[in-house]
């Protein structure tokens, strides 16, 4: 014969008790079923985030490479030259040496800054995808010239 829980009667005081207790636990079931939800979603959920951040990283790195660019052609026209591979993206931010220093009306940028993977921004001149300017380009993910996917590398020619 099955016991079935009922209420308390007025004169039961410790049943009340019971009653309302195991009316507000959960069972096992409940709480694996809750926890098997969770699991669920966080195996669809959490892989997203991994190429949200890498498209942050790429985004970041345009972003960079426009301001670089930017500065460059500033200093272009003050100078009447772009900077030489020597100099790199340094003299946007300290005045060359020399009979240039007169003309030079930077600094175009605050820092040069790494890549958002903390590699070094590349700069050529004459370039190789710009023959009659410059290339300016971040090594991606890898920090090692060309590269495909993720380690693709990121440039003004884009």
């Amino acid at each position: 014969m099955k016991s079935q829980m009922k209420p308390p009667g007025p004169s039961d005081r410790s049943g009340e008790i019971n009653y309302r207790r195991a009316r507000q636990a959960f069972t096992l079931i409940e709480i694996m079923v809750v926890v098997a939800i969770i699991g669920i979603l966080a195996a669809v959920i959490i892989p997203q985030f991994g190429t949200t951040t890498y498209d942050a990283k790429v985004n970041a790195a345009k972003a960079h490479i426009q301001e670089y660019a930017n500065a460059v052609e500033r200093f272009n026209v003050n100078m009447d030259r772009y900077p030489t591979s020597e100099e790199g993206l340094a003299v946007l931010v300290d005045a060359p040496s020399g009979d240039d220093a007169k003309k030079w009306r930077g600094p175009y940028i605050d820092k040069v800054r790494p890549d958002p993977w903390g590699f070094p921004y590349k700069y050529l001149f004459p370039g190789t995808r710009h023959t009659s300017s410059y290339d300016l380009w971040s090594t991606g993910a890898d920090g090692a010239d060309g590269g495909e996917g993720q380690n693709a590398d990121i440039g003004n020619w884009q």
